[in-house]
């Protein structure tokens, strides 16, 4: 059950005990100003209501002891004074039917006790009333909710088939594209019906593996994120120096900024507290962002790599805009532009597993288009310290 469901239902359980209470208190107050007059005119005497408990068990009370009176002397007088037993002598009732015209009859008098149970029951259906309101109107207030659930996991469906659909659509495409490259140049190279230089040879070979690996990678990416989504996957934390942990991951990708000729900007504290984090998975977001920021960016690029004391992480560049269209689901599998997914390979996942796993830390994550300072895009990572 999810939190919103949870203070849902607590909520609306809260409203129907505060307008029980409500009731509760203004029957009491009409109650407590009406039953004397109605014990004189029914001839009820012996009455002294002292409790100030709850006027639901105080008519209860009334309704059992004027019903105990239907039954044989010796019993019901039994059963009168246990009750006023268990009321600890709050209060006493009886009814004077010597007082009432034609009461000398038992006839006459077993009537008239009868329409004075008539009544208190009518008076104790009045007490039960506002249960009876509360309870329905937190049956509507359920059904109506759970069928709003309902639509709604209906819609997640179809925004789940169409998304499933369009993974299968894309994986078919990305796989589908290397296999037809490696198909052909091994064809050429085991045919030999083309005569080729060594060269060439090692060009179609060096293609091959290129693909291949392309492949690889795709299957490698799609396994990671199929397995975020298993109900086996648990992340593994432990105290972690997130200042420690950037400066050993941009340590490990230096280089290859370096030979492709971009600038790698860094400004991290000295030290921040240690937050409980999957070290592991952690490190994949940033290089995932990083590796994107290699991938899709010119020569000259420069990329900076800022963390402040609010644990909030932001990997921005001065590179290629991305298109507002993509800009929007950009976390979502297979979001690459169609350029890059012709040019530049890369899986289209790599985010998509990124925003799993900061979600998984109970973290936020989102892409800024209009950053700052020169930039044309960044990416910031908020963590819960």
């Amino acid at each position: 059950m999810n939190k919103s469901l949870k203070w849902f239902l607590v909520e609306r359980f809260l409203i129907a005990l505060i307008f029980i209470a409500l009731s509760q208190e203004l029957i009491g107050i009409v109650y407590r100003k009406f039953l004397p007059g109605l014990f004189v005119v029914l001839h009820i005497n012996e009455v002294g209501i002292e409790s100030e408990g709850s006027i639901l068990l105080l008519m209860l009370q009334i309704v059992l002891y004027v019903c105990a009176g239907l039954l044989p002397d010796e019993i019901a007088r039994l059963i009168q004074y246990k009750l006023q037993q268990i009321m600890a002598g709050a209060w006493q009732l009886r009814i004077d039917t010597s007082a009432i015209p034609m009461a000398d009859s038992d006839k006459w008098a077993g009537f008239y006790q009868f329409g004075v149970i008539l009544i208190f029951l009518v008076l104790f259906a009045i007490t039960l009333l506002p249960y009876v309101l509360a309870i329905m109107w937190y049956y509507i207030q359920i059904s109506h909710k759970l069928e709003e659930l309902l639509q709604q996991e209906k819609e997640q469906k179809k925004v789940y088939d169409k998304a499933r659909n369009l993974m299968l659509s894309d994986i078919t495409h990305d796989i589908k594209t290397p296999i037809t490259t490696i198909c052909g140049y091994a064809k050429t190279l085991t045919d030999g019906v083309i005569p080729l230089s060594e060269e060439k040879r090692q060009e179609y070979l060096q293609a091959i593996y290129a693909k291949s690996m392309r492949m690889s990678e795709l299957v490698t990416m799609l396994f990671e994120y199929i397995k975020m989504d298993s109900e086996g996957f648990t992340l593994h934390k432990e105290k972690t120096d997130v200042c420690e942990l950037l400066r050993e991951v941009i340590a490990m990708m230096y280089t290859d900024f370096e030979e492709k000729g971009m600038e790698l900007e860094i400004e991290i504290p000295d030290k921040l507290d240690s937050i409980e984090l999957d070290k592991s998975q952690m490190t994949r977001v940033i290089t995932n962002i990083l590796n994107n920021a290699l991938k899709y960016n010119d020569v000259g690029t420069k990329v900076s790599v800022t963390l402040d004391e609010e644990y909030r992480i932001c990997i921005a560049d001065t590179g290629r805009n991305i298109e507002p269209e993509l800009a929007e689901h950009i976390f979502e599998p297979f979001s690459r532009g169609d350029k890059a997914r012709s040019t530049r390979g890369g899986s289209g996942l790599g985010l998509s597993i990124a925003r799993k796993i900061v979600e998984m830390h109970g973290g936020k994550i989102w892409l800024r288009t209009s950053p700052k300072n020169g930039y044309t895009k960044a990416f910031i990572i908020e963590l819960q310290p």
